[in-house]
């Protein structure tokens, strides 16, 4: 393989001489090229440099994902927040009809004694008429009684 290039005195790599310079030039380029593996290691250093730019890009797709998953965590956030505050709004406004409902029950109570109250007077002053009534009875009775005596002795 390397004959071609080697030369009997010194042992050097020459290009041999034959037909057109040009071509032969052009065939000593891509024959050297491939014969120390330089085409190789330039297809090599290509692909690598494809990869790189693949990772690079699978890198900024990371970054854009990274950065939309920040964002929705963000929003996630402020909407939890925010039914945080409405579940504290809710729970204040649990406590003040809780209050409430308990002064009513309170206020009832009272409005409740006082009908009892109530009742306990309406019943004294029953029996307060029923005495009343009774004495009126009574007198009406000896009135009577008293008209019929002088009525009897009127006659």
């Amino acid at each position: 393989m390397f004959d071609k290039f080697k030369n009997e005195e010194g042992g050097e790599m020459v290009k041999e001489r034959s037909g057109s310079a040009s071509t032969e030039e052009s065939n000593f380029t891509i024959e050297s090229t491939s014969q120390i593996g330089i085409g190789e290691l330039m297809s090599k250093r290509a692909k690598l440099e494809e990869a790189i730019d693949y990772v690079g890009l699978m890198i900024k797709n990371l970054k854009d994902k990274r950065t939309l998953l920040e964002k929705d965590i963000e929003e996630e956030s402020v909407d939890i927040k925010n039914l945080k505050e409405k579940l504290q709004k809710v729970s204040e406004y649990i406590e003040e009809e809780s209050r409430g409902i308990g002064e009513l029950a309170n206020k009832r109570q009272r409005v409740e004694n006082e009908a009892d109250e109530v009742g306990s007077i309406i019943n004294t002053l029953r029996e307060r008429l029923s005495g009343v009534d009774r004495i009126i009875d009574d007198e009406g009775s000896r009135v009577k009684k008293i008209k019929e005596s002088r009525d009897s002795f009127n006659e």
